[in-house]
């Protein structure tokens, strides 16, 4: 039972918003402390295996759109962080470069569908992308098939998943609203441009896989909430694999598989090209290991068979010859490797490696033109080689530099490919990519108001805590000078088996452009060397990690790039859990603190919609061993009082169903009464959004400003045109 102060009054809090909203500007104007909202605490104690643990901010975990005292706390905060932001002298002249650098056309990599191409495309700043059709590759003759600006009149419906029928004739789409993970499906005509009646709801975490007749797909969701059940908190448990017919109501699809015993498992599933088989993937959290069943199509009545049957690794399915298929796998190959295996004799004596691991990291492969299309990670930048599929080398894809490519999509028939490249300093450009000549042609190459000549792209590595050698990509105006002066961005994530690669933003632009230099630390946790590299910064390692990033913060002062005063770090998400944990580690060593949708409160992440997957890196403090690692790194729990910290600006969404923003609410309020010094310590909350996805052009843009026009006061930058 969570108990209230009683000296907590409803009064005191709108007496907090009243004062707040007057005071804020004032304040910051005399260069004086903000007054904060003053948040209730409750004496909320959980004992973890004879460890008792306050957790005063309790109350903040319930969901402001339902809690008015919650919402009151949301409010007064985003008074107080709205009102200093909006007093920075710069933040107008900020957001209307950001808005002018953004304002580019914007192309995704185009897809091939019985001799139709599917592309998305951005006038430039439309909030959200709009799904094309087009019978030839001049992609000014294409035609508007999906227009989500018309879907809301915020911009905050996104388009967020598309699958089309073998035959171009349908597309099922997914819709999401406020950057929910949730999402409802659709089918449209792609012909007429009209939708059918079809509506399938409550989906999360799904794509869609056509049967190869075009009369339905294979989807993924969970059962429809209870009602009075939080539909953004409620832990989404057993997931079941459903097929939809085309014309047919959602309360009569087929459930073609599901584990009443397994609440974790997640279902993915894919009809093989030839049209004969449905794979399904069955994944368990997010270690990257599955299990892998199959079900014969042309057996209606046939059930799912166990190919794989246990997570002893991860299979991600490539194609198939007959019953012969072909996976990636990592089983003895920490850095990845293509594998055949025969689906009625898939024992592991049995199985041949066709593409065999390297020093470098496979993450993707694709089957198209009849030959295998690798992916590699080089350092954290992309390479990608062709196999025949006997596994003999055929060719390499030249790139114009260092950066990162994607694409390669496509059926084993096709002749013709597309992928993008990008770099810090390099705008996204996609290219044809000939699969019979290798020759690559340049399609489209985004047009943005600067010069990338003018900038230099380069890689690093430096030594972490424990001598480990950790990449970092280091990107600045040429010609600057290594005076320790610099204000510098430094950015990381380390998790879940994710690389940071280089990528283009308009915002690092924009900050390159303010003087700054941007730097991405390549940390353990993630995925730039493998499995071995991503287990090394998992659970009872997880303080690798931090180690790494606080390493890469000492090698940017230590060679004079900047100062701890000049130095910002940011990171999302897992990222955000990484800068929480760093600031409260070393709070001397940061100028500003830019934490987005972290996961704060270690102990209690996976009480809430899929953070309960989130075990397999993080560890659970349900387990005593557990707790004792997640305790010591908790950035909730490691708030010391009397600290002068960074300044910090937490942000986050009210509709966040993936980290729920309860997280980044619990934090604020500690870090707000924790904190000694004067550097302000904000939280921006954001509404009508969600973790990330989907977020409209607009609310992009003014999130980018703020925090860009923070970044810049409290690092003391002197701004020159067009930045003030």
């Amino acid at each position: 039972m969570v108990r209230t102060c009683s000296s907590y009054v409803h009064r005191s809090l709108l007496a907090t918003i009243a004062a707040a909203f007057i005071a804020s500007p004032l304040a910051l104007a005399q260069n004086a402390a903000l007054v904060y909202p003053k948040a209730k605490t409750v004496d909320q104690i959980d004992d973890y295996h004879g460890t008792k643990v306050p957790d005063p901010y309790r109350w903040l975990e319930d969901d402001a759109r339902t809690s008015s005292e919650v919402k009151q706390w949301v409010d007064a905060e985003n008074l107080i962080t709205f009102g200093y932001l909006k007093a920075i002298p710069e933040r107008e002249a900020i957001k209307k470069r950001l808005t002018a650098l953004w304002n580019y056309e914007k192309y995704n990599s185009p897809g091939k569908v019985a001799g139709r191409y599917f592309f998305s495309k951005n006038n430039g700043l439309q909030n959200q992308n709009v799904l094309y059709v087009c019978e030839s590759l001049d992609f000014s003759k294409g035609r508007i098939l999906i227009d989500p600006n018309t879907m809301s009149q915020d911009g905050t419906v996104a388009l967020a998943g598309t699958s089309v029928s073998d035959d171009a004739k349908y597309l099922a789409y997914g819709i999401a609203e406020a950057g929910s993970d949730w999402q409802k499906y659709k089918i449209r005509d792609v012909d007429t441009g009209a939708d059918l009646p079809d509506l399938l709801e409550w989906v999360k975490f799904s794509g869609a896989s056509w049967t190869p007749d075009s009369k339905g797909f294979f989807y993924s969701r969970y059962d429809a909430p209870k009602e009075g059940e939080a539909q953004y908190q409620k832990v989404n448990k057993f997931q079941k694999l459903y097929y939809h017919r085309v014309g047919t109501p959602q309360s009569q699809d087929v459930l073609v598989y599901h584990n009443p015993y397994e609440p974790d498992w997640g279902f993915g599933a894919g009809v093989t090209e030839d049209g004969r088989y449905l794979i399904i993937s069955v994944t368990k959290g997010t270690d990257n290991k599955n299990r892998v069943l199959v079900k014969d199509l042309a057996e209606p009545i046939g059930l799912p068979v166990d190919v794989i049957d246990n997570f002893d690794a991860d299979y991600s399915f490539i194609g198939n010859d007959g019953t012969t298929f072909y996976f990636r796998c990592d089983l003895n190959a920490p850095r990845g490797q293509v594998i055949a295996l025969d689906i009625h004799n898939p024992q592991l004596e049995k199985r041949r490696v066709l593409v065999a691991e390297s020093k470098d990291t496979l993450t993707g492969v694709n089957l198209v033109g009849n030959m295998f299309v690798c992916t590699y990670l080089k350092d954290a930048t992309t390479a990608v080689k062709m196999f025949d599929v006997s596994g003999r080398h055929v060719r390499d894809v030249q790139f114009p530099g260092l950066g990162s490519g994607g694409g390669f999509g496509g059926k084993r028939s096709d002749t013709e490919t597309f992928y993008s490249f990008a770099s810090f300093a390099t705008p996204p450009t996609i290219y044809r990519y000939d699969m019979i000549t290798g020759e690559s042609t340049q399609q489209w190459q985004a047009k943005v108001d600067f010069n990338g000549s003018d900038y230099e792209v380069k890689q690093v590595f430096y030594p972490s805590k424990d001598g480990t050698k950790v990449p970092m990509f280091l990107t600045y105006r040429k010609g600057i000078r290594l005076d320790g002066n610099n204000p510098t961005l430094l950015y990381g994530y380390g998790g879940f088996n994710i690389p940071m690669t280089p990528s283009f933003s308009t915002q690092r632009l924009a900050w390159l452009e303010m003087g700054g230099i941007y730097a991405v630390a390549c940390m353990r946790g993630g995925g730039e060397y493998g499995e071995d590299w991503h287990k090394a910064g998992t659970k009872g390692n997880k303080q690798n990690v931090f180690d790494d990033f606080i390493a890469a913060a000492q090698y940017l002062i230590d060679n004079k790039y900047t100062s701890s005063t000049r130095l910002a770090i940011q990171g999302g998400s897992n990222g955000g859990l990484l800068i929480g944990a760093c600031m409260t580690q070393r709070p001397d060593l940061f100028g500003v603190c830019l934490p987005a949708v972290g996961v704060m409160d270690m102990l209690r992440f996976h009480k809430f919609t899929i953070g309960w997957a989130w075990t397999d890196d993080y560890g659970c403090a349900d387990n005593e061993g557990d707790f004792k690692w997640l305790r010591a790194y908790s950035p909730y729990h490691n708030l010391k009082s009397g600290t002068k910290y960074p300044a910090t600006m937490v942000t986050t969404a009210d509709t966040d169903d993936r980290v729920v923003p309860g997280h980044s609410f619990k934090f604020a309020a500690a870090l707000q009464a924790a904190h000694a010094g004067n550097t302000p310590v904000l939280i921006r909350i954001e509404t009508r959004a969600g973790h990330g996805a989907g977020k409209p052009t607009e609310k992009i843009i003014e999130e980018a400003a703020d925090l860009l026009a923070f970044t810049a006061k409290n690092l003391g930058m002197e701004l020159t045109p067009p930045y003030r």
